[in-house]
């Protein structure tokens, strides 16, 4: 009876949205040009599990390049009302349209001249009279069992606020850097915003010998420098290879005279590099796929700038 029920409040939702998408029309339209325009910020307003949504709608809108803010109307006409100018837009969302919180709210928005949006589920009613554009988030029926509890209204204007957000997202030509530059601090922001060269090692602390190096200096330069390999270089610095810890061990496995051997005789030749401008992330990405846990990093010439190691990828917070 319980997944029945479920799988009942699932299809239901699902309905509330799609009806949706035949919604959406010359009235959504100019709600989007009435947002896009606006010189102040948004300010989206419901009450009670409206409300919750609206301070999703909000966050959403903020997130995405369009400056927004959620008003309580109840406490808007204690005080709150500050927070609004005369260049900013109203966006109401209610099921009824006839909450009495929005009255004197509404009547002091008029009288400032703001465009107000309302997603509604009554178009007779009062928020609807007194709207400049109405979009119809209506719905048959609730998930609610009683039809009272607000589920398929609240998803539908959930929903419906994710395509005015996406919709202005893509009329502003929002890019991923836009998108990371107001996530600054999560993950994302570290997958669009951290670069190599913020987190790699320069000057002294790169592992580096040069193409005659004997095993030992090899040994005693990784040692010395803890990345688990060195590079190896040209006498003009251009890098030509990477000794990493495996290929000490092949060499040991290989050889029994390590006394003449040189940098040139246990390196790989064509070691895996980025650019310090690459993303972070980049470097991750193919050191998950080679399996390797350094990257020297070079300019357009080879001339190595710095190496980046696994451990400081993933202490940064990425991955």
């Amino acid at each position: 009876m319980s997944i029945e029920k479920a799988k009942e409040v699932i299809r239901l939702e699902a309905e509330s949205i799609r009806v949706l998408e035949d919604r959406i029309g010359e009235d959504f339209q100019k709600a989007i040009d009435i947002i896009f325009n606006c010189k102040g910020k948004v300010i989206v307003t419901g009450v009670g599990k409206s409300g919750i949504i609206g301070k999703k709608i909000a966050a959403t809108l903020s997130s995405t390049g369009t400056p927004s803010v959620f008003l309580n109307p109840g406490d808007s006409v204690h005080g709150d009302l500050g927070i609004v100018s005369g260049d900013d837009v109203v966006i109401c969302l209610s099921k009824s349209g006839e909450s009495e919180e929005f009255r004197v709210f509404i009547s002091v928005i008029k009288r400032m001249n703001i465009p107000v949006i309302s997603l509604l589920g009554k178009q007779d009613s009062f928020l609807a009279k007194n709207s400049d554009i109405i979009i119809d988030v209506s719905v048959k029926e609730e998930a609610c069992s009683l039809d009272l509890a607000p589920t398929s209204s609240t998803t539908a204007s959930l929903a419906m606020g994710d395509a005015i957000a996406v919709a202005l997202l893509d009329k502003r030509d929002f890019t991923k850097e836009d998108f990371a530059f107001l996530h600054p601090g999560g993950n994302i922001g570290k997958r669009l915003l951290l670069k190599v060269k913020d987190i790699m090692y320069t000057g002294s602390y790169i592992p580096k010998v040069n193409k005659d190096s004997t095993f030992k200096e090899i040994v005693v330069e990784m040692n010395a420098k803890r990345f688990g390999s060195t590079c190896v270089v040209k006498k003009d610095g251009v890098l030509c290879g990477i000794i990493t810890d495996g290929d000490l061990k092949r060499t040991l496995e290989k050889y029994e005279d390590l006394h003449s051997l040189k940098a040139s005789n246990m390196m790989s030749k064509k070691p895996k590099t980025v650019k310090e401008d690459d993303l972070a992330i980049v470097a991750l990405n193919t050191m998950k796929q080679f399996d390797i846990m350094q990257l020297v990093v070079v300019d357009d010439n080879m001339l190595i700038a710095g190496m980046i190691h696994l451990h400081d990828i993933l202490e940064s917070g990425l991955s």
